[in-house]
């Protein structure tokens, strides 16, 4: 059956232990300009980098990356976010901004301006915010494609990690399709995932959060949200360990254009709750016939899933048998949740139709399902 829905998921991929946004109880003062009706804008097309040229890259994309000031009630916060177009909108993570009562963006000219949320999504952390005034100079940062990233691959992660503007680090791609826990909790208990997530060892500190991870050619592949760390420095602030993650620019492109118009978008929903990575032991234990695709261990009842015919497991003398084994999504191969969720996050809606690939027993069952909005 075909459709687009948010995906209710009870595990995730991934336990981040730390979002990168720093949180400081003081408070931060913002500077109100005059408007400025004759703004030049100028789009960066592609950025050509020979020879290692990094400083070029630098000078090119920098002046599109922004610093975020959060006044909160509990005090302030730090993030990072970046001009998306020519009306100025700048792109951020959900989690930067979700509680401020002011907003102050920093350019690198030294332009400030207070700032106004026009649309954010709990779903997949993304935020845009309107300025109340453009700067002189408008700096567009040229989009690139996440479907085209190899891991290996040379990124460049500019933010403002604990309040220092406009600093640089330097990595690859650590890995792809990485899935996290998203920011909506669900109906029941629980929380919906995101999925289609970078991994990156480029540095990424409390700060960097909503900034932009980019490809040697300045174009942004994603936007910079989380690291994983079990380390934390004299202020109680986690610290870089290797793991960072950032939400991929073909999820933003889904998501962003409905913020800027509507002001929310709405992920899909499935209406399941599912094993993580399947092991050999756990193919073993439920009588599977591999160890990839999705294990349905529960169907919401009255989900876009039920009424599909998807089916759950059943508990048998304590032991899970005869759940569905997601194995394809629109002919598009499923090797793990992490699959499943980032095809529908990335290129589905709600009232969207899927096809879906099972296999339930001997059989392999094919279903049409209707995606809805997460409840």
């Amino acid at each position: 059956m075909k459709n687009k829905s948010a995906i209710l998921i009870i595990v995730t991929a991934l336990i981040l232990s730390a979002l990168a946004c720093s949180l400081n109880p003081q408070t931060w003062f913002t500077q109100t300009l005059e408007p400025i009706n004759d703004g030049v804008v100028t789009t960066i097309s592609k950025v050509v980098i020979e020879d290692g040229d990094l400083p070029s890259l630098y000078e090119e994309v920098n002046p599109g990356v922004v610093a975020i000031r959060a006044l909160t009630e509990e005090g302030g916060g730090l993030g990072t976010g970046f001009v998306w177009d020519e009306e100025g909108h700048i792109v951020t993570n959900f989690h930067v901004i979700h509680a401020a009562t002011d907003l102050e963006v920093a350019f690198p000219s030294g332009f400030k301006t207070r700032a106004q949320i026009l649309g954010s999504d709990p779903d997949t952390d993304l935020a845009v915010l309107e300025l109340d005034q453009l700067p002189p100079e408008l700096k567009v940062l040229s989009l690139g494609q996440s479907s085209d990233l190899l891991v290996g691959q040379t990124v460049i992660a500019i933010g403002n990690p604990k309040g220092l503007q406009g600093s640089m680090t330097l990595g690859i791609i650590s890995a792809l399709g990485r899935t996290m826990e998203s920011m909506h909790f669900a109906p029941g208990g629980g929380v919906f995932a995101t999925g289609n997530i970078i991994q990156t060892d480029a540095a990424i500190n409390p700060g960097n959060s909503g900034g932009p991870l980019l490809n040697l050619n300045g174009e942004v592949v994603g936007i910079n949200s989380a690291i994983s760390t079990t380390s934390i420095d004299l202020s109680g602030q986690p610290v870089n360990s290797g793991l960072g993650f950032a939400i991929s620019i073909d999820t933003a492109k889904n998501v962003v254009p409905d913020l800027i118009v509507f002001g929310n978008h709405d992920s899909p929903y499935v209406g399941i709750a599912v094993m993580g990575e399947l092991s050999l032991f756990d193919q073993e234990a439920l009588d599977l016939p591999q160890s990839t695709g999705v294990y349905i261990r529960e169907v919401t009842p009255g989900s876009p899933a039920d009424k599909a015919g998807l089916v759950g497991a059943e508990s048998r003398e304590g032991d899970l048998k005869g759940g569905d084994l997601i194995i394809a999504i629109d002919d598009q191969q499923v090797n793990d949740f992490a699959d499943f969720m980032g095809y529908l996050l990335t290129y589905k809606n709600p009232g969207d139709q899927v096809t879906i690939l099972v296999i339930r027993g001997a059989e392999t069952l094919e279903f049409e399902l209707t995606l809805e909005k997460r409840p």
